[in-house]
């Protein structure tokens, strides 16, 4: 029902914490310290497509099957307390484990970046 909302929280706050990071990046000077500052900024953008596009598609999904309406209170489940109530379940279950999930695959993929491309650097 709902269960994309806690991915697109995610999702925001990795963009704000994008949008520090290149604000604070801005008095780096070249070097090691500014290819590291690129590597954190391309790897949270990473992050941040993959957690807005699947929510993306589930929130098109959603819609697709009349769970999200362009009117309030936009979420079918919300207008009736016992929906609600599962509604909230699902976004604690299924939302926080696809959150969980992605962020998980991002930071696998991060590891396996990071070992081949000292590989590369060593060879």
């Amino acid at each position: 029902m709902a269960c994309f909302v806690v991915p697109t929280a995610e999702a925001i706050v990795t963009t704000v914490v994008t949008k520090v990071v290149e604000k604070k990046g801005k008095n780096v000077e070249h070097g090691i310290e500014k290819v590291e500052l690129e590597n954190k900024l391309s790897s949270l953008r990473r992050l941040n497509k993959l957690l807005l596009g699947g929510s993306a598609l589930l929130a098109f999904e959603h819609v697709w099957h009349g769970e999200v309406t362009p009117f309030f209170p936009f979420l079918t489940a919300a207008s009736n307390p016992t929906d609600l109530s599962e509604m909230l379940v699902e976004m604690g279950t299924v939302g926080v484990g696809m959150a969980v999930l992605v962020t998980a695959v991002w930071a696998t993929s991060n590891i396996v970046l990071k070992s081949v491309s000292k590989k590369v650097v060593e060879e």
